[in-house]
């Protein structure tokens, strides 16, 4: 199951980085960093609640779709979308025409404007911050959800977020760097800043 393939450029990567110019570009720049913004994470929580069940390249495919057609993720903005939204976004071919996954983005834009009466989203999120990542060698090393991917989907259902399982969880925390599932021996592992390469 994959371990690490050296590019033209001599640049060790995780195996599903080098599949297609995208794919390699997000990796390169993108994949494993901090994002410590509101709207940022709520942009990666709804893509990845979106990719369920499809392929991480199609989301990022119609990533400027999703941005345009959902107001850029501006949380108070999308929680003020209406019926009449969710009929435009299900005509929308840009995007991925789920309507439960629709409904459930405007669900969540909602439940953050109601945490930021509490910690907010960006602390919630953050306090499942692990104590150590994985060091995995190849993709059958990588987890799929953990301990604290399973407490944050919890956490997050419990705050009125849905489509928020422990799979969707721990995607979002490897986009965000609070893991690193760089293989080990990858040009990005420990670019987060956040974990020793």
């Amino acid at each position: 199951m994959g371990g690490l393939i050296i590019g033209a450029d001599g640049l060790s990567r995780t195996p599903w980085a080098t599949r297609d110019p995208l794919l390699q570009e997000y990796y390169d720049k993108e994949w494993g960093m901090p994002v410590r913004d509101e709207r940022g994470l709520f942009e990666r929580l709804s893509l990845e609640a979106f990719q369920s069940g499809l392929s991480w390249l199609t989301i990022l495919r119609k990533r400027p779709a999703f941005r345009q057609a959902f107001a850029d993720f501006d949380p108070d903005q999308v929680a003020a979308f209406t019926e009449t939204d969710v009929a435009r976004l299900m005509a929308d071919a840009g995007i991925v025409r789920n309507r439960r996954k629709i409904e459930a983005t405007i669900n969540n834009a909602a439940a953050v404007l109601r945490l930021r009466r509490k910690m907010g989203l960006v602390k919630l999120i953050y306090s499942f911050t692990p104590p150590r990542t994985p060091a995995p060698e190849s993709m059958a090393e990588v987890p799929s959800m953990s301990e604290e991917s399973r407490e944050m989907a919890k956490a997050l259902k419990n705050e009125g977020f849905s489509f928020v399982g422990p799979t969707t969880c721990f995607a979002l925390m490897e986009a965000i760097g609070m893991v690193d599932t760089h293989l080990v021996g990858s040009h990005r592992r420990g670019a987060s800043g956040v974990w020793p390469s």
